[in-house]
């Protein structure tokens, strides 16, 4: 196989979560008030931009995405800001939406366009925190080897707009989410924190992650974690009614958008899941086993998707997917019959 085949596969996987093909599919019922759009993630500004070019009233809004990742839009406003580590400009920007959704009332819409990365531009630091305080307790999680899932847990209870806090902040307002999962399960309360649905977690399971990963927090931090009077909307809570939520794409069927360009080439493709997680290291030299274990059956691809973690112990650069992708090379030791690609969705992985 050679690299334009593993390019054509990857290139597939991609276009199956392109907004421009998939979000007018999923376009809400016009409001009989003010449309408003707002969003945050990698792909904030071309959703905006598709959005726009697809619905056919009046519309405003605003979205945060990474910085060189702006697009022009003609009525909703596009911020850049940090990732994966917010800044001053992502969480100016994400007060603005929330004073947009402050403004709304029965008769109007919030579109919240979700996408991977969301948590980090979406930060607005809970009553009593500081965005250093913020900073700080990103950063050790970052470094720890905690799940995305575990991450996402500590991240909703230090803020004032994760875990069904914007949803709840829009109400009366009807309130529809467009999402791009990037997370293994697709778990609307993970992406991107949840910020227009009902969490499920506590803060006595964002105080047991930190203690499991033995991550030392501001004073103010230990605090407001044990204040359980802040906890986040939860299922029944009123103000979450109005609220729908649809996933426009997926990791299940961008492997599945792969395989069919493989079947296409004559190559079998073996999907070995949309929810891998774990160590980079131990997952790379699972997958080598894996393809080593199929050398002579034939041809064919091995696809997989999902978010491994780095335990950073020194200050060497890079990132999970250029981990994933040594450990895989350094098991296959220069297997002839072997060729792999790995594609990361930050884009920036590595140096």
């Amino acid at each position: 196989m050679n690299d334009d085949f593993l390019k054509s596969l990857f290139e597939a996987a991609i276009a199956a979560a392109d907004p421009f093909r998939i979000l007018p599919g999923h376009l809400p019922p016009q409001p009989a008030g003010r449309t408003v759009v707002t969003g945050f993630g990698k792909a904030a500004a071309r959703m905006a931009q598709a959005f726009e070019a697809h619905w056919r009233g009046p519309v405003e809004g605003l979205v945060i995405t990474r910085y060189g990742h702006e697009a022009p839009c003609a009525r909703i406003e596009v911020i850049a800001a940090a990732h994966p580590v917010p800044d001053a400009a992502g969480e100016a920007a994400a007060r603005r939406i929330l004073d947009m959704a402050h403004g709304l009332d029965a008769g109007d819409l919030m579109v919240c366009l979700v996408s991977g990365g969301g948590s980090s531009w979406f930060a607005v630091p809970a009553p009593g925190l500081t965005l250093a305080d913020k900073q700080a307790v990103n950063a050790a999680l970052l470094k720890s080897g905690a799940t995305i899932a575990e991450m996402n847990c500590v991240r909703k209870h230090l803020s004032a707009v994760k875990g069904g806090r914007l949803a709840a902040a829009a109400y009366p307002a009807a309130i529809a989410t467009l999402a791009i999962s990037d997370v293994p399960g697709d778990d609307p309360s993970v992406i991107a924190s949840g910020p227009t649905v009902a969490d499920p977690t506590t803060f006595a399971m964002a105080r047991g992650i930190i203690a499991c990963y033995g991550i030392g927090v501001p004073a103010a931090v230990e605090d407001h974690l044990r204040n359980e009077m802040q906890e986040t909307p939860k299922p029944d809570d009123p103000r979450l009614s109005r609220a729908s939520y649809a996933l426009i794409a997926t990791p299940a069927r961008s492997l599945e958008a792969a395989a069919e360009v493989a079947r296409a080439h004559g190559v079998e493709p073996i999907i070995l899941g949309d929810a891998i997680e774990g160590d980079a290291d131990a997952v790379g030299a699972d997958h080598a086993r894996e393809v080593l274990n199929r050398i002579g059956q034939g041809s064919c691809v091995l696809l997989s998707s999902g978010e491994t973690t780095v335990t950073v112990r020194g200050p060497g650069r890079g990132g999970r997917n250029g981990q994933y992708l040594l450990a895989l090379a350094l098991a296959l030791n220069g297997h002839p019959a072997v060729s792999a690609i790995a594609g990361d969705t930050d884009g920036i992985d590595g140096s």
